[in-house]
């Protein structure tokens, strides 16, 4: 990972061993231009994106049909401590298609509770992680 300041403020291009990019940047309350999601939100996301892989695999190999895979996905910091940890994460996945529920819950549940290594670092950090399934 390539991590580059592409302003005179708080914008950062990070590049990956494969070229892939993301932008990262702070607040305008810190004097930052909003040009990029902020590294915290960067830790929800990844645990969605982490989570969307492994579900998704899991859904492919027993034959279910996903035609929207889309997620919600809340936190709430600790309030008043430096540094300032996610506490609480609720993620709602919603999808769509020819999808038994009982496997879509099953994914997730496998996907949060052994598969995703965002969600066991997250929660190895005191983060607890709940989420729920919205079908159809």
């Amino acid at each position: 990972m390539h991590l580059k300041r592409i302003d005179d403020a708080f914008n950062f291009e990070a590049t990956a061993e494969d070229g892939n990019t993301v932008l990262m940047d702070g607040s305008k309350a810190i004097g930052g231009n909003e040009k990029g999601i902020r590294p915290m939100q960067m830790l929800i996301a990844a645990i969605g994106g982490c989570s969307a892989i492994d579900i998704v695999m899991i859904l492919k190999k027993q034959k279910q049909e996903i035609s929207s895979f889309e997620m919600e996905i809340n936190g709430e910091r600790e309030s008043s401590k430096e540094p300032s940890l996610w506490q609480d994460i609720h993620i709602d996945f919603i999808l769509k298609g020819n999808i038994d529920a009982e496997k879509a819950q099953r994914a997730i549940e496998l996907s949060m509770d052994k598969y995703c290594s965002v969600s066991k670092t997250l929660e190895a950090a005191g983060a607890k992680i709940t989420y729920s399934l919205k079908l159809n």
